[in-house]
């Protein structure tokens, strides 16, 4: 047996983007080398993990101690297409990021394989004493990461996403058909805040709720306050959701808070976007006036796919005889997510959110957000100065909205030549728009792009790629006409244009590999 053979952990398999920890035997060094680099590219083989005694039990040979290699090759192939793809080019949706190292191995873990429906002490199921500990880490940290008194915040890290949590939120605290108010989807709000058309109510928020849509001033792409504060007199709606899916400005919780007041209404903030800006204190913290708090956990705080809610306990008021009148959020938000909405929690989930947000009290974290928000204003400015207008007029945190309707290049085209360019980003409405399907504007975020080392410097390199990408999609509109089908036909079809497009993608794909991305091996 050669020296340079790799024993890999026989004790679980785990395959989550570039990890791959799998249980075999010896398999010889070439062999494994070409396949961590066709899937991972990494270049430090010099890995070995600790066998335990099955690994050498010869009826071990089942289909679930195989590779996936071995027994999906297909999968396998297209994996390692979405890795390559990630590796050469530059994330920029908002709403994307590359988790840590540690997340992945959370994901990755035995904890997957158990269920434990109920909470911490009262589960479903027996077997959970570990769990549990798991998550209680989970829940304090999670306080922790943003500085919050467990006297008066709790917390659950059991919703599946951010959409999971909202609705829990939703379905604990007020009736079916229950008014609530959100930003509407083309001014920066999100489908969960109840989003619906003339012709079809869209997000299950406006099919079980009644939503009425507050609207940002067109003219500056600020949300109207004041037009928010007369319309909820008018609606009287039980929650007011401060919150939003692309919209660059720090939203005004004090604003948010009086007005809910003045309808005796919940303040419900969805800070999904900008938690990571929130936990470092860059930006305003919706805790101090919101009474129940959501988020995500893989935008900017960079954790797993997964939603928290945050609720107010504890003491809320004195009445006038002098007793206490306490918070009664927890337990309706807990029975939201289960049993009402949901069944047994994704443990290994919840334990990537226990390391997350153990990093997320790290100098490191700290200074991670604030490349996060320098890159997003060097981006804006990048932008403004080649002639771009900006929603808002720029961005206070990690993502900006630029409007194309000056260029003549819609939404759709320019988020399509820029994919042909090794650049992903989406396209996304603008104050006016009158359909999310017909999109004026794209969204770029910088979280991503932060995380692989981009600074200041090199987003200037990136808004260059942008330019030509959107210079070229002018092109190609004046050949093809209005409609997307032609546009897309001139795209894969017209040799001169496909010739510019492989220049400008090679141009990319060549800078995006300077900067690794997080994976199991050192890169």
């Amino acid at each position: 047996m050669s020296a340079n053979w790799i024993n890999l952990n026989r004790r679980g398999f785990q395959l989550v983007e570039n990890l791959l920890i799998v249980r075999t035997r010896a398999i010889k060094d070439c062999v494994m080398r070409k396949r961590i680099v066709d899937v991972f590219g990494v270049s430090n083989y010099n890995v070995f993990f600790s066998t335990t005694c099955c690994s050498t039990k010869s009826n071990m040979t089942g289909i679930i101690y195989k590779n996936v290699w071995e027994t999906d090759p297909e999968l396998f192939e297209i994996m390692k297409k979405e890795k390559k793809r990630q590796e050469v080019g530059l994330e920029m949706i908002a709403s994307e990021n590359f988790t840590s190292l540690s997340v992945l191995q959370c994901l990755s873990s035995c904890l997957h394989n158990k269920y434990s429906e109920g909470l911490p002490g009262q589960r479903y199921y027996g077997g959970n004493q570990y769990i549990d500990e798991i998550e209680l880490l989970a829940q304090k940290r999670s306080l922790e990461a943003f500085n919050l008194n467990p006297e008066e915040w709790g917390c659950n890290v059991q919703p599946y996403s951010g959409s999971p949590a909202n609705f829990a939120v939703y379905t604990g605290l007020i009736e079916p058909h229950g008014r609530i108010m959100g930003l509407d989807l083309p001014d920066g709000g999100h489908l969960t805040h109840g989003f619906f058309t003339l012709n079809k109510k869209v997000s299950a928020t406006s099919i079980f709720f009644e939503s009425m849509p507050y609207k940002v001033n067109l003219e500056t792409g600020l949300i109207d306050y004041d037009k928010l504060a007369e319309e909820a007199r008018l609606f009287k709606p039980k929650i007011i959701i401060a919150g939003v899916s692309c919209y660059s400005r720090c939203l005004d919780y004090k604003r948010f808070r009086k007005i809910a007041d003045e309808n005796n209404a919940y303040l419900f903030s969805d800070m999904a976007h900008v938690s990571g800006l929130v936990a470092a204190g860059l930006i305003p913290s919706p805790f101090e006036y919101s009474d129940i708090v959501s988020t995500t956990t893989h935008k900017t705080l960079r954790g797993p796919r997964a939603g928290i809610i945050f609720f107010r306990k504890g003491v809320k008021s004195i009445d006038k005889d002098g007793n206490k009148i306490m918070y009664n959020f927890e337990d309706k938000i807990n029975q939201a997510v289960f049993p009402g909405l949901q069944g047994g929690p994704h443990n290994h989930a919840i334990a990537g959110i226990a390391t997350a947000m153990k990093q997320v009290k790290s100098p490191e974290f700290l200074q991670y957000q604030k490349q996060i928000v320098a890159n997003a204003k060097r981006l804006c400015s990048g932008l403004k100065e080649l002639g771009y207008k900006i929603s808002t007029d720029g961005t206070d945190v990690h993502m900006l909205l630029v409007d194309l309707r000056s260029t003549g290049v819609t939404g759709a085209k320019a988020e399509t030549i820029l994919e042909s360019i090794s650049i992903a980003c989406n396209k996304n409405t603008v104050p006016g728009d009158k359909s999310a399907l017909h999109s004026s504007g794209i969204r770029l975020g910088t979280p991503a792009l932060t995380t692989r080392g981009l600074v200041e410097k090199d987003i200037d390199e990136v808004v260059r790629f942008i330019h030509q990408g959107l210079l070229l999609s002018k092109e190609v509109s004046n050949i093809s006409g209005p409609k997307l089908v032609d546009y897309k036909r001139v795209l894969n079809t017209n040799a001169d244009i496909q010739a510019k497009i492989a220049v400008l993608r090679e141009e990319v794909e060549t800078f995006s590999k300077q900067f690794p991305i997080p994976g199991y091996v050192a890169y």
